[in-house]
């Protein structure tokens, strides 16, 4: 076992945080949790602790994971993680031991890289970003910060996914292509063009289903 582990809290109490449990090794001991709704607050049924914010001055000294989001609520994550007011070096990044990153790739902080993944060649993975299992990113492609990536995502070699999507399970995304800012990839799609940002897509292949306001202002100007 690591001496001299570091402390560890996790935002919110939600099921990414909870699976980041799975991922961590000895170097993290963790404190519990912090969530912004009191009746979460406490102890879960595991014994773990729920803290409200006031923890993050509490353990002054803790690093912290903040993985928001889904696909309701993945425009707002970088409002959220932003509100907490923290420096950037006080963020950990949590890599599971069964991932796979190639030597060099980069990841950055506030992380969370959840079993079986794999980050290839080259391929830079931006803050704040979640990715869950058993996805693939191949060489070269950028991960741009506030991206949630789903589980068993495939993306080809030279992809662009731009700041704050969030990125179906079990989609599939061509080579050479570029995902718009703030776009929704739903479940189990093929995506085999670019996507511009502000929409939802999904289907095979996918397609716009919805634009967002400022898109829709943008066409009608």
């Amino acid at each position: 076992m690591k001496e001299n582990k570091e402390s560890l809290l996790l935002f919110p109490y939600n099921g990414n945080a909870r699976e980041a449990l799975d991922c961590l090794d000895d170097s993290y001991s963790v404190l519990g949790f912090i969530d912004d709704l009191s009746e979460k607050q406490g102890n879960d049924n595991n014994g773990r602790k729920i803290f409200s914010r006031s923890a993050l001055n509490r353990f002054p000294k803790a690093k912290l994971l903040a993985v928001p989001g889904s696909p309701n609520t993945f425009l707002k994550r970088r409002k959220i993680i932003e509100s907490l007011d923290i420096s950037n070096n006080r963020f950990a990044t949590v890599i599971h031991p069964s991932a796979k990153i190639a030597s060099t790739a980069r990841v950055g902080f506030n992380t969370l890289i959840m079993a079986g993944v794999v980050i290839s060649s080259n391929v830079i993975i931006g803050n704040h970003v979640c990715i869950l299992p058993n996805t693939v990113i191949h060489h070269d492609s950028i991960i741009e910060d506030w991206v949630l990536i789903g589980s068993g995502v495939i993306a080809a070699g030279c992809v662009k996914v731009k700041k704050n999507c969030y990125i179906g399970s079990g989609t599939t995304i061509i080579n050479n292509i570029e995902i718009g800012a703030r776009s929704l990839i739903g479940l189990g799609s093929n995506v085999i063009k670019t996507i511009p940002g502000g929409v939802t897509v999904f289907g095979n292949p996918a397609t716009i289903h919805k634009k967002s306001l400022e898109m829709e202002e943008h066409d009608r100007g």
